[in-house]
């Protein structure tokens, strides 16, 4: 009697297999999935910025004089790179740790505690990890740029 008096409802669109045109534009990624897609980008970052890492890493311990150079390539540019853009991949690189590492806490996390993993802590660990890593950015960034 009572399926009687409940509306049906409609059936739910299904993704079985998501055309890149046409589907993207509406299918809705959880948090978890935007984290973990991110997670992936920022260690595949780091790597493709390793060269630069190692570039600044030298330059910054090898003498006095190559440390001036550093600053300066980061305060009035090199060469015919100005001096933001190294700024730049400098933020795109912390933003890349920060987000790998508190990614990858999350994950150490979910696999040592696997009776408190559910859909809820999920998404709140992942809205907390995506909020985290940008907050810490922009802090970082901000004294980056010289801001404080």
């Amino acid at each position: 009697m009572t399926e009687l008096a409940t509306p049906p409802r409609p059936p739910r669109r299904e993704f079985r297999n998501i055309n890149a045109f046409t589907d993207l534009t509406t299918y809705r990624l959880p948090p978890a999935g935007i984290v973990s897609i991110l997670h992936r980008v920022s260690g595949v970052l780091m790597f493709l910025l390793l060269p630069f890492i190692i570039w600044m890493f030298d330059t910054s311990l090898s003498s006095d004089y190559s440390f001036a150079r550093f600053k300066a390539a980061f305060n009035s540019g090199l060469g015919f790179v100005p001096g933001w853009f190294f700024k730049l991949v400098a933020l795109a690189l912390i933003w890349a740790y920060l987000h790998h590492f508190i990614a990858g806490l999350r994950h150490l996390w979910m696999d040592v505690s696997h009776s408190a993993v559910n859909k809820e802590f999920g998404n709140t660990s992942a809205i907390f990890t995506l909020g985290a890593s940008i907050i810490l950015t922009l802090v970082l960034g901000a004294k980056l740029f010289g801001l404080y």
